[in-house]
């Protein structure tokens, strides 16, 4: 099938249904009332099931509509976009799909079961060129966009608190059917092997209807500080949960860093009065019916020394306006209503929802087999293939003692909270090319070896990474504990080796000699392939190889300190050591020995930090200084030049140096994780280098 070219221009965009449930026909109701969207296709797992919707609908529609698979009408040369409206736990995958077939895509809330997944999906939708947007509909109504207003101008003075709740009681055996609203009645999910009861279908009601006040409370709080959102800098929750591990009922507790303050509650099997209170210093916003939108939208004010003021909204039409939003953004930027970055945090603080009350469906588990988001195989590109994000022969370099070629950017593995997030972010960083994987026995008290571990295990791919292991930290900084602490590393990773080992810290008070006999007797039994230092002074490394050499053993082949454009004042941890030193630079040039300069970004200061800014304490002690600011400002004017972040010119100077280097990295997004591997697209001469550094001619 040929891609489509919808540009937002005059003719409509020709879309899909993808789905055939009650949200599905629901939407399908207000379609015609769309002034830039046309029905087209209808598509689901079971075709049969998207002929019969089709029928229903038949009189709603001129002309005749493409029935068959999801991926049938996905692909089809007449549709432009898809609305998906099936299950929680397909809207990554399918989203996906349409975003490789060149599809815009509008998902139906939430974006996806988590924010891994939903950084995938933005991220995939971002690099192609499509536009997504969550479905979120009652955020696209004009009472939102009013109560927005009156909190912007002040209607109530300062905003304290919101309160907001949205909860149904699900038809079951136990229960007869209560009816909050119309659009409240699930047919579908009745019985416990609904779906709303059903940890494999990611059930429960946070997902499901949690999502509307969490959304509430951040675009409120957002408003009363002037911006499109805030991300709540507390959340507590509690609630009860089925056997099964599905959230029934529960509530949250939200703080955010301009004092507003929230409490929420949601759930699938309690009755609530689904309405929002805003509360302020001079009075109260109530909304009616915020998220239906069907029986009586309206919005009463009371302030202080005023007869209370009432507005009024259509009671439907929420859908068609959501969907001429999306068209529109096609052409131009993102709905002003919900941006991508918005949906992200919504899936954030879902997910710290569900872990304050202990719910993690089985497909999360951190023992799960955890497959790819797009449920297709891992794509790792052949050894120096640029994959689209520079030349392939920048993006490699080589170790002496590895067959392997090594990436030259290295993703840390100490930032990832649990499974779900670390696959993501190591099944993306492995698509753009990268291979070398660096933990260490310290890192998250064991949970970031055996993540990776898993990780490999679930992808298969042992053979094609290299992984870097430390151990020996202080104050187990000794030749016996390196050894039980690299059998215990072997164990947690489920590998019979480590292709590059290093000792995490140093310890003077013990000869270099003996850290190389050790590590020399286990290269010889195959536990690792090559093994350098961490935090050692090049005269340690030169004193370590003298010995190798004297006594026929191997000699420390890397070194991993810090190494970076900004220039700390200290480091940020006791016994962490620096190469950015004149003896050092020297050092490692006359030696050619390769060095893993570890915060590459240095602590991203190149991204974040602000003279006026000093909230972050470690950042502000370790790197705040003129030097560093006017690198900063150097950086940011060669970024404009090559078009990419300062953050990736600074790793690219890492790259850049007259000895081998690798740029460590710890990236929490895809976003981040993307910025950072451009570094390899940029070409520094050795004049440009020494001009950000602040070199002297």
């Amino acid at each position: 099938m040929s891609m489509t070219k919808y540009k937002g221009d005059t003719a409509k965009l020709r879309l899909a249904v993808i789905g055939s449930g009650n949200m599905a026909r629901r939407f399908l109701k207000q379609l015609p009332d769309s002034e830039r969207c046309e029905l087209r296709a209808i598509g689901d797992r079971d075709p049969a099931s998207a002929r019969l919707l089709a029928d229903e609908v038949t009189h709603l529609y001129e002309g005749e509509l493409i029935c068959g698979t999801e991926i049938e009408v996905i692909t089809s040369d007449q549709v432009d976009a898809v609305y998906i409206a099936t299950v929680h736990t397909t809207h990554a995958e399918i989203s996906l799909r349409a975003i490789a077939a060149g599809k815009h895509v509008l998902c139906e809330k939430p974006l996806t079961v988590n924010h891994a997944q939903a950084m995938a999906a933005v991220d995939a939708a971002q690099h192609s060129g499509v536009r997504l947007v969550e479905a979120m509909m009652f955020r696209f109504h004009p009472q939102m966009a009013a109560v927005r207003e009156l909190v912007r101008g002040g209607a109530i003075g300062d905003v304290r608190h919101i309160d907001a709740g949205f909860s149904f009681l699900v038809p079951t055996e136990r229960h007869e059917p209560t009816i909050v609203t119309p659009d409240l009645v699930i047919p579908d999910a009745g019985g416990h092997e609904g779906r709303l009861f059903d940890p494999n279908l990611a059930g429960g009601g946070i997902l499901d209807v949690g999502c509307y006040p969490v959304s509430m409370a951040r675009a409120i709080a957002g408003a009363a500080a002037g911006v499109e959102y805030l991300e709540p800098v507390e959340l507590t929750g509690d609630g009860t949960l089925s056997d099964d591990g599905v959230d029934q009922w529960a509530t949250a507790q939200l703080r955010f860093g301009n004092g507003v303050t929230a409490s929420l509650r949601t759930g699938v099997w309690m009755v609530d009065n689904n309405t929002v209170q805003i509360v302020g210093s001079r009075g109260t916003i109530e909304m009616l019916d915020p998220w239906a939108l069907s029986v009586s939208p309206r919005v009463v004010v009371r302030r202080l020394g005023h007869v209370p003021e009432e507005q009024a909204f259509p009671a439907s039409g929420a859908y068609a306006l959501q969907m001429d939003a999306f068209a529109a953004s096609i052409a131009g930027p993102e709905p002003e209503a919900i941006s991508n970055a918005d949906s992200l945090g919504n899936a954030a603080a879902l997910d710290r929802w569900r872990e304050a009350i202990g719910v993690r469906y089985p497909f999360e588990r951190d023992d799960a087999a955890i497959g790819t988001i797009s449920a297709l195989p891992l794509r790792v590109p052949a050894p120096g293939e640029s994959n689209g994000t520079g030349e392939g022969g920048r993006t490699t370099a080589r170790i002496e003692g590895l067959e392997k070629p090594v990436a030259r950017i290295v993703m840390g593995c100490d930032h990832q909270p649990d499974l779900r997030t670390a696959s993501a972010l190591f099944d993306h960083y492995v698509t753009l090319g990268g291979n070398v994987f660096d933990t260490a026995h310290f890192y998250l008290g064991g949970q970031a070896e055996r993540q990776l571990g898993r990780w490999i295990a679930n992808r298969g791919i042992r053979d094609d990474v290299v992984v870097i292991g430390k151990g020996a930290h202080t104050p187990d900084c000794n030749p016996e504990a390196l050894t039980r602490q690299l059998h215990e590393s072997l164990d947690r990773q489920g590998t019979d080796h480590l292709d590059i080992y290093m000792l995490h810290r140093d310890n003077e008070d013990i000869p270099a000699g003996e850290f190389v006999d050790v590590l020399d007797q286990h290269a010889d039994a195959g536990l690792i392939r090559v093994f350098g230092g961490s935090n050692w002074s090049v005269q340690r490394v030169a004193e370590a190889n003298a010995w190798a050499r004297a006594n026929g053993k191997r000699g420390f082949s890397v070194l991993s300190n810090y190494f970076g454009l900004a220039e700390p004042s200290e480091l940020p941890w006791p016994g962490c050591l620096g190469a950015c030193d004149e003896e050092s630079r020297s050092w490692l040039t006359e030696q050619q020995l390769p060095l893993f300069a570890w915060s590459a970004r240095s602590r991203n200061f190149f991204a974040r930090a602000d003279p006026s800014d000093r909230s972050d304490e470690l950042l502000v002690r370790c790197f705040y200084g003129p030097e560093n600011f006017e690198r900063k400002r150097r950086a940011e004017k060669l970024a404009q030049d090559h078009g990419v972040s300062p953050s990736a010119i600074a790793m690219a100077y890492v790259l850049h140096q007259p000895f081998p280097t690798f740029a460590m990295y710890g990236p929490k997004t895809l976003a981040e994780s993307r910025d950072g591997f451009r570094a390899v697209e940029v070409d520094l001469t050795p004049e440009q280098v020494a001009w950000l550094h602040g070199d002297k001619p």
